[in-house]
């Protein structure tokens, strides 16, 4: 037996029934000889890493705009922490960590610059709308290895489209990550919002606290700990109602109080404008596309190569671009 096939069949001996086998695969839009160390999923995890999408993650806002500070989250550091809730999760249910892990890893690769914001900004301008969701599977599919992509299994594509909103993933595993997808980003989003001076402890409603409990680390492991043990021998990943309408409260308080608050979303206006004009400008000037997106151009159009470009750009990159643009360079003397 190779080493996957021993992988394999351990994973048939030890995870739950309700798991997703890697030997029970819908496989690949494209046919691939199986590896001989690494099953499937764990392929897949490999692909996610070493893609240029996920590299451009570390420069991609969370919440607050290109923050001053070593410390706030990025795009990057969101999704390792999803990663690490969503594989703890998985563990305890003995469903498939491979898969889990590959699944978060993705969920994020098609996000824009500036977070939301960016987001919304490009769902206005694109004639077919956009979601960072569909993107994220259409860099996987399409806008990887110069157009390759990376031929994903299908459940793992199926993970990271799913990851958001609508329908549940098909395999626990995926409702796992869109799970551990809320409960990381609530959470660290009440850290960065307390490091900035946008909300203080007590702001914080009590009775939230008093069942989610007072600190970081203790609302993760309340949540965490919950899903667990409300997801045992389901069909489904849950929450207890205590517990899901608790962290449904403490979204809305973040609505109110962080995500729309002036003071950490002050600029989010100056980044759309950035963007739109952006896109506007390629539009008009489609030559000035990269090469890799000339061919986007010729198949499906300008407004899709123009969408693609900008949705990958990081934050740092959108601005540079706009400054070469827009902003007039200094004369230099010879």
């Amino acid at each position: 037996m190779t080493l996957r096939e021993q992988l394999q069949a351990r994973e048939e001996a030890m995870l739950s029934p309700l798991a997703c086998r890697s030997s029970q695969s819908r496989g690949r839009a494209r046919p691939e000889e199986e590896c001989a160390v690494r099953t499937p999923f764990q392929r897949d995890t490999d692909r996610i890493v070493y893609s240029k999408a996920f590299r451009r993650l570390k420069h991609k806002t969370q919440v607050f705009l290109q923050p001053e500070g070593d410390h706030y989250r990025t795009r990057m550091t969101h999704t390792l922490e999803v990663s690490r809730i969503a594989r703890t999760m998985a563990r305890a249910l003995f469903l498939n960590e491979d898969l889990t892990e590959a699944i978060a890893l993705g969920h994020d690769l098609g996000h824009t610059p500036f977070g939301h914001a960016g987001e919304r900004l490009l769902n206005e301008v694109m004639p077919s709308g956009f979601a960072h969701y569909q993107q994220s599977v259409r860099v996987v599919e399409r806008l990887e290895k110069e157009g390759a992509g990376l031929n994903l299994t299908w459940e793992v594509r199926n993970g990271i489209v799913c990851h958001t909103k609508g329908a549940p993933a098909a395999t626990l595993e995926g409702q796992i990550v869109r799970l551990a997808d809320h409960i990381a980003y609530i959470n660290h989003d009440i850290e960065d919002a307390l490091r900035g001076g946008i909300i203080y402890p007590m702001d914080i409603p009590l009775d939230i606290s008093h069942v989610l409990g007072f600190t970081h680390s203790r609302r993760i492991n309340t949540l965490v700990s919950d899903a667990i043990q409300a997801s045992q021998g389901q069909e489904a990943i849950r929450q207890s109602p205590e517990v899901g309408e608790a962290m449904m409260a403490l979204k809305e308080f973040m609505f109110a109080n962080v995500y729309t608050n002036p003071m950490a979303k002050g600029e989010e206006g100056k980044a759309q404008d950035m963007l739109r004009r952006l896109f506007e400008y390629f539009q008009v000037n489609p030559d000035e596309l990269p090469e890799d997106f000339q061919v986007i151009r010729a198949e499906e159009g300008i407004d899709r190569a123009v969408c693609d470009y900008i949705a990958g750009m990081t934050d740092p990159f959108a601005v540079d671009t706009f400054q070469s643009l827009f902003i007039p360079k200094g004369w230099t003397v010879m």
